[in-house]
């Protein structure tokens, strides 16, 4: 058994990364607790697992005492002498106690213990290679669906998409490729578990960095994402340099960036706005495609009434306030519009804030994805 075991040791060493030192003192744990099950012993016992000259023994430990009590685990200091002279009170002695049948027993033991740990080394290299990958995103193939998951297969492992992280437009079938937004991964005595979505705004995020060059390598910033999957979000994006367009970037030449994550996202529409530290500027951008006459700031309560034409209130609140709360979340700036003559009835007199407006080209592009999508 010991040259099987260990060239099977060697093996494991090299293709699975585990330690022959490693298993062996598993072996040594997992031999001394079959040792008292199987032979009724509740002594302290310590079993020595020589690979290299194929033996295997297991010696009790005994406590030198004056007086013993019990001598599963004492034993006297004359008879403790008898073995050995020089052993005094409060040594231990170590007494063989090898049963004939032992040999049988170490290799069944051995053998789940090698299988038990090559599993978990499996699990581990698992869990260790998704744990990086959390928050990124993934392409999986859809396997099977229950009342509460559909089972997205990642390669190695089945991740889980629960039913609230599920695009209500999308029909996810058998053998469907997806991209999914890895959300959590988890350690289970079952081995790692991980979660995905495809409704988180990190999923939008990671599709432009891998769409727009110029956010993977920084030149420009995703700052904030809204977004309520399946119908519309919002993005806002900066960039230090000033030769920079971040809209325009993201938009790519002829829509053809954001048309590519609006296909992966089922139609789902975009707004892509410039962010500004100026929360009048900024508010007022977040609130496009409609026009803002003024932003009115209310630092302590963070919060901003905005004045828009009489003709653009009904675009500005969006339908059912979609525009406005993706805005707000956008912004993270409490959101009160009000049409221009509403606001002069109550004596606030907007100043004709002067919105930056998208390139015409920009703004060409925007259209020809609006009617695409429609």
């Amino acid at each position: 058994m010991s040259s099987e075991l260990l060239d099977a040791l060697d093996l494991l060493e090299r293709e699975k990364g585990i330690g022959k030192e490693v298993i062996i003192e598993a072996i040594e744990a997992a031999l001394i607790s079959a040792y008292k099950r199987n032979f009724n012993q509740a002594q302290n016992v310590r079993v020595d697992l020589n690979l290299e000259k194929g033996t295997m023994r297991v010696f009790a430990r005994k406590d030198v005492v004056d007086e013993v009590f019990d001598p599963r685990l004492e034993i006297s200091v004359e008879e403790a002498q008898r073995i050995n002279p020089n052993y005094q009170v409060d040594d231990i002695v170590e007494i063989e106690v090898t049963p004939k049948d032992f040999g049988r027993i170490a290799a069944q033991t051995a053998k789940q213990v090698v299988t038990q740990r090559v599993r978990e080394a499996e699990r581990g290299v698992i869990y260790s290679e998704f744990a990086d990958r959390e928050e990124d995103i993934m392409t999986g193939i859809v396997q099977r669906q229950d009342s509460r998951f559909i089972y997205v297969s990642l390669g190695k492992i089945e991740a889980l998409l629960p039913l609230n992280e599920q695009m209500p437009n999308e029909q996810y079938k058998p053998h469907d490729r997806i991209k999914v937004y890895i959300t959590k991964v988890e350690r289970t005595t079952k081995g790692p578990q991980i979660y995905v979505s495809r409704t988180h705004p990190g999923l939008l995020k990671r599709l432009f960095e891998k769409e727009v060059p110029e956010i993977y390598d920084g030149t420009v910033e995703i700052k904030s994402v809204s977004r309520e999957a399946g119908d519309r979000s919002k993005i806002s994006v900066h960039s230090d340099l000033a030769d920079v367009d971040p809209v325009g970037a993201c938009v790519g030449p002829k829509g053809q960036r954001v048309q590519a994550v609006v296909n992966e996202l089922k139609g789902e529409k975009i707004d892509i706005v410039r962010w500004s530290k100026d929360p009048v500027e900024f508010v007022a951008n977040a609130l496009s495609p409609s026009k803002v006459l003024d932003v009115i700031v209310d630092e302590g309560e963070k919060a901003t009434t905005v004045i828009v034409p009489d003709y653009q209130l009904s675009l500005a609140i969006g339908k059912k306030g979609q525009n406005a709360r993706l805005a707000a979340k956008l912004t993270g700036w409490k959101i009160d519009i009000k049409s221009e003559s509403e606001a002069e009835q109550e004596g606030i007199y907007p100043r004709m804030f002067e919105q930056k407006d998208l390139t015409e080209q920009e703004d060409e592009v925007f259209d020809t994805i609006e009617n695409e999508i429609e």
